[in-house]
Order: structure tokens, then sequence, then C-alpha cells
């Protein structure tokens, strides 16, 4: 059978695990790509690291010119994480004329269209399926098989570290800092888990879903974010009381006004399928004018659900189906439809708002006032009698105070916040985070 050689940069856990589907399973490979894919070179940094599979005698290297300099490898997996040296690399193998897969969806969302554009005038091509949600497969999805719609919306679950730490924290009683704990032991959140937990790495994969289903140009750093990292149990028992779960929602949504994007902790009702995702898993709500809802669910990082968008994407690039859907795509180019941003300030929503106040009466005349003023009409309240003291302790002086509001503008819902948390009676920050129903 004929051989496609082809090369790994990048040996880490996703790395690993495509090699070991390249050489455990060529069979499988070779059923649906119609050619062996030969894994001639694995590029490393220490030759003399241990990997996570066994390869054949002379496959690793530390040189990637043998890559580079190889005529016939034209497809590279390129595994390297963050911006550099992968910009570099992707660069330098793109001249060399190889064709890249890739799952590092930093760098894409930072230097797609510079990538992109260097790719098409050398005639070459990236696909990068495993960029986002791992082994979902919503790329291929949104980029291709919807071509017939108009996406309408998009919400997503992007980060199973996230997912996992609030899953646990909202079944179990842990709080934020126990559950991230096990979260690092378990090995779904790194050593430092800033990228996921700030909301940065789900802001980077909306701006590559914004792009295939919108053609938006935004940079992520772009896109109002939220993360987990001050998540408070109290919320997550709130908001059960009131009938929703609290998830990590990237949010986006296209309509006359423009483009919504977002990041951040929201209510989902109980029962929608997003409310439902537990542990470590990713899931896309996508909604298109022609097909309607559709739900896209699975493991959206570790080792082998990663690797199996890799290696069909390799699969793909090899038998030359990338290459005629890249040209057609024009993915970042300046020929792309634009669509505007709209303004943080006029994003529509219903809220749901924590005050901790003092017990004292006049107290929800004030906080009324100023949302009745705001034209911010509520639809609910909750606020429990404050528990009795312990023997020998003082009554507590403050209550907590949780308010569900109808639908108002992002600016209306913050200006009133401020006001709120400038009157004597409020301690502390108000929590405010957007409500979903659908």
């Amino acid at each position: 059978m004929e051989k496609s050689r082809v090369a790994i940069v990048g040996l880490g856990t996703v790395g690993s695990g495509v090699a070991r589907l390249l050489l455990d399973h060529g069979d499988r490979t070779a059923r649906h790509a119609g050619r062996t894919l030969w894994l001639e070179k694995a590029v490393v940094r220490d030759v003399s690291k241990p990997r996570g599979c066994d390869l054949p005698a002379g496959v690793v290297t530390d040189k990637l010119e043998e890559v580079l300099n190889d005529p016939e490898i034209k497809v590279v997996a390129q595994l390297v994480g963050g911006l550099e040296p992968a910009r570099t690399i992707m660069l330098r193998l793109l001249e060399a004329g190889k064709d890249i897969v890739t799952a590092n969806k930093a760098l894409l969302a930072e230097h797609g269209p510079e990538l992109f554009d260097r790719a098409r005038e050398l005639g070459r091509s990236i696909a990068f399926d495993a960029a986002v949600a791992g082994g979902v497969p919503i790329i291929t999805n949104v980029s291709q098989c919807l071509s017939a719609n108009q996406v309408e919306s998009l919400q997503g679950i992007l980060n199973g570290t996230c997912n996992y730490i609030v899953s646990q924290m909202d079944e179990c009683g842990w709080s934020y800092q126990h559950a991230l704990s096990e979260a690092q032991r378990l090995g779904f959140a790194e050593a430092d888990p800033t990228f996921d937990v700030d909301g940065t790495d789900a802001a980077q994969k909306l701006a590559i879903l914004a792009h295939l289903a919108f053609g938006a140009r935004v940079r992520w750093a772009d896109i109002p974010r939220t993360g987990i990292d001050t998540l408070d149990l109290a919320d997550l028992n709130f908001a059960k009381e009131l009938g929703y779960r609290i998830k990590l929602i990237a949010h986006a949504r296209l309509d006359k006004a423009g483009l919504e994007l977002s990041v951040a902790p929201t209510l989902i009702r109980s029962g929608h399928p997003l409310a439902e995702v537990r542990a470590n898993y990713n899931a896309i709500s996508v909604i298109g004018d022609a097909v309607g809802d559709l739900f896209f669910h699975g493991q959206g990082a570790g080792q082998m659900p990663t690797a199996s968008a890799v290696v069909a994407d390799m699969i793909d690039m090899a038998v030359g189906r990338t290459p005629i859907t890249f040209r057609t795509l024009e993915l970042w180019s300046d020929r792309e439809a634009k669509v505007d941003l709209r303004p943080d300030e006029d994003l529509p929503g219903r809220y749901y708002m924590r005050f901790r106040v003092n017990d004292e009466p006049g107290v929800m005349a004030q906080i009324t006032s100023i949302l009745g003023k705001a034209s911010l009409s509520i639809s609910s309240i909750i606020q429990h009698e404050p528990p009795k003291p312990s023997s020998g302790q003082d009554r507590d002086a403050t209550v907590q105070l949780v308010i569900m509001t109808h639908e108002a503008s992002e600016g209306v819902a913050s200006r009133a916040v401020e006001q709120i948390e400038a009157l004597p009676v409020t301690i502390g920050n108000v929590v405010r985070m957007r409500v979903v129903e659908s």
C-alpha cells in the first residue's frame, strides 16, 4: 500500500497519543486514508526523556531540520504549545513545503491571520480540528457541515478544567480551592491553572469559533471575560434553589445589532443540556437558521481524545480533502465578510445578583428604588432568615439578598450595581451573573 510519510513536532501528552494511534492502528488509518500514514520523524527537545509510547529506532530526533529537509515528509502535526517557538516552527514548516495539523488554539487565536496568509501564499494548508474541544468535532461541523446555514448562536462549555471544578463544587459542596487541588491531582488542571480558570482559554477558543461561524475577526483579548476563580459556593447553592446551575459559558449570538461575545460564569436552567454537562467534559450548543438546534458533547481534552482529532486531520490532509477545503474557506482572510462586535454595555440579558447587606429596616426599599429608577424589573427575590447564633455568640447583623431580574442591558445593570455597592448598607461587592433560559 502507498505510504504518506508524516512527522510530529512535539512529543508531549498529545504528541505521544498521536504516535500511538499511527503506530498501533496503522490498519485503521490506512482504511480511511487509502494509504499508510508512516511516522517518519518525531521532533523533541530532549531525546533522552522517557516517552509515553514505544517508537522505532531513528524516529525520535531533536533536529527540526531532519523534517524540514526531507521532501518525502508532506504532513506534519505541529504540537508545540504556547506562542513561541510554536509560531516560528510553524512558519518554517510552511516555508519548507509542509502541510500542518495543529492543536494550538492560543497560537491560532493570536497569530491566525499571519499563519493562514502565509500558508495561502505558499500553497500550503493548515488543519486545526483539535484546537477547540479536543475530540469533539466542532471545528469541522461549524466550518463545513453547517455551510448551508447562518449560525445564529453558539454557547459552549469549552474548558474541561473549569467544568470539573464547578461540577465538584456543585455536587460535592467543595470549596473552589479544594476542587482546584483535586483537579490538579487528577491531571485535569495545570500546576499554574491561571489561563484556564480566568477565562483566557475559553476566550481563545471562542475567538476561533466566532471566526468560523460568523466571519468575525476579533482578538480574543477583546472578548469580555470573567473566570471561575472568584466563584463562591453560596452562589451555586442559591442557583440550585432557583432551579439553575452555574457553568462557565462561552457565548456568541448574532442579530441585526451585531455580534455578542462573552465568557463568564452563567446561570443555566436545570434540564438544559449544558446544565447537565459534568466533570471535565466539553459541550457546545449551536443554532443554525436551517438546521435548528444542535448539541455536541464529549471529551474536550486529554491525550487520546485530542490525538483522535489530530490524526483525523492528518488523514484528511494526506488524502487531499483539507487542501480543497482550506482554499475554499479562505479562513482569516481579508475577503471574509465582517460583522460588527456589539459594545459590551449594549448586550441584553437577565441577571442574578447577590448582595450582602445590613439586616435593618429599609434596606430592601433602597435597593429596589435604585433598580426601579434604572428600569431594571425584578423577577424574584430570596432572603433567608439569618441563622440563630450559637450560645455566647452575637447575632449576625448582615444577611444575603438574591435578586433575579428581567432582561436589561449590560450597561444598565452595571450602573445600577455600582450605585447599590455605594450604599452604606451594602457590604462588599455585589455578585452579578447572566442568566440563560434556553
